[in-house]
């Protein structure tokens, strides 16, 4: 096996296996605002942990964006966008056409031929 002192100098490390709960894994999962403030809040964390030595916040930032990145990912970029439109559109007072849940059954239904 290579020790690092043997490598070519331009060669960089790259680790074999990049888990989907990195730091950039959340964030290159993320869109638009939700990008930014996760990009903002990872920050704040992060500077509060340098002087603390408490990752507490960093955890719990994480934690959380890979909750919305999960499903961002679940349901497509353009579906998450989408949903996020819909909220601005709910806290802004507009109305937004809806369906009842029983509806909403029987198409499930018919789609599964019951």
């Amino acid at each position: 096996m290579a020790s690092p002192a043997s490598l070519p100098p331009t060669a960089a490390p790259v680790p074999a296996l990049l888990s989907a709960h990195t730091p950039r894994a959340i964030r290159d999962a993320l869109v638009d605002a939700e990008r930014a403030e996760f990009e903002r809040r990872y920050a704040e964390e992060m500077d509060g942990a340098a002087r603390t030595l408490d990752l507490t916040g960093v955890l719990t930032v994480l934690d959380t964006y890979r909750k919305i990145a999960d499903i961002t990912q679940r349901q497509g970029v353009e579906a998450h966008r989408r949903m996020l439109s819909q909220v601005t559109r709910l806290q802004n007072g507009q109305a937004l056409p809806t369906v009842s849940g029983e509806v909403h059954k029987e198409e499930i239904n018919a789609r599964l031929g019951r």
